[in-house]
């Protein structure tokens, strides 16, 4: 597929880049949403102090990868 000059000679990104913006995006996301409930669901189970921190940084990653995957591949079919 040709890369298409805009005004001003700007390219538009690759197909990898724009793969990459996905995922970053989408793991963005998932962090905050991760952050949001890992936080009420360790609450609800009684974790306190490191513990508290260490289950909700794992929901946090876990979230954040699996948005940011889904994301990526979207990202990747569309263009």
């Amino acid at each position: 597929m040709p890369v298409s000059v805009g005004p001003y000679g700007q390219s538009q990104p690759s197909c990898f880049d724009r793969v990459k913006m996905g995922f970053a995006m989408g793991f963005a996301v998932g962090m905050a949403a991760g952050a949001l409930f890992g936080t009420f669901s360790c609450l609800r189970i009684g974790m306190r102090g490191r513990e508290l921190m260490g289950g909700v940084g794992k929901t946090m990653m876990q979230s954040g990868g699996t948005f940011g995957t889904f994301m990526a591949i979207g990202m990747g079919i569309r263009c």
